[in-house]
């Protein structure tokens, strides 16, 4: 069996989805994980948490209900040190994928998917060392 080392307090993630439900599972599983997670429920929130939050990782959403994740992709992408990101949509094409990609962003998930996918994404994403 393999192990990994827990995230700790200064592993902050950004949640950016306005499904409250699918918030509540995100911050559950990755509090879980031992990260601290800021949520977020809108592009302008997202833009904002961006700027203002010591982050190590971001997870959105393509579909806010004000506008379009790969903003927040964007953002992330261009603040110092850059931010990688998690994209979690249902729009899950490979014309979707690639516009994402081409954005900044670090990986790509189609909802909707297992515990194990996201928690080893986020892993790999932050560095995690896996014996």
């Amino acid at each position: 069996m393999t192990s990994a080392r827990r995230g700790g307090p200064h592993d902050s993630i950004l949640v950016v989805d306005d499904e409250v439900d699918l918030v509540r599972t995100y911050e559950r599983l990755l509090r879980r994980q031992g990260y601290r997670v800021v949520s977020v429920g809108s592009r302008d929130a997202g833009l904002l948490a961006v700027q203002a939050e010591a982050l190590r990782l971001v997870i959105t959403d393509l579909r806010l209900p004000d506008g379009d994740g790969l903003d927040i992709v964007r953002a992330a992408r261009a603040v110092t040190p850059p931010l990688p990101v998690l994209v979690a949509t249902v729009l899950g094409s490979p014309v979707v994928r690639d516009a994402c990609l081409a954005a900044g962003a670090s990986a790509f998930l189609t909802k909707p998917f297992s515990v194990v996918t996201l928690v080893n994404a986020v892993h790999d994403l932050l560095g995690v060392t896996r014996d």
